[in-house]
């Protein structure tokens, strides 16, 4: 559902500027560095949109990579703890089970009572 959402949200954006783009067609002139040039608004506006899109999609890329990073650390991090849990209740197991065998085991002798 929340994909949906996204593709919903993304159309409508598209079509917005879209529209604002298209509405806008004189020509403006644009200040780089080092150059000027004349360009119809209808680009710069696309351009902007485009440039403004493809950040984003490379910033939550890069954060998309950190995080699978992260949880692959973490798992690792957690079956390390398994295996030292295991390795450490493995001596309980025979300790539990001669403690079974020893219930009838009485510690003070009848003369002593």
């Amino acid at each position: 559902m929340k994909v949906q959402w996204i593709v919903i949200s993304a159309l409508l954006f598209a079509l917005i500027t879209a529209v604002f783009a298209v509405i806008n067609v004189e020509a403006v002139q644009v200040n780089f560095l080092f150059t000027q040039t004349k360009t119809p608004l209808i680009l710069v506006i696309l351009a902007s949109t485009l440039l403004g899109g493809l950040t984003v999609g490379l910033f939550g890329i890069t954060r998309q990579f950190k995080m699978k990073r992260h949880i692959r650390k973490l798992e690792n991090e957690v079956s390390d703890l398994s295996a030292t849990i295991a390795s450490l209740e493995s001596p309980i197991v025979p300790f539990m089970k001669q403690e079974d065998h020893n219930d009838d085991f009485d510690p003070e002798p009848e003369s002593l009572k």
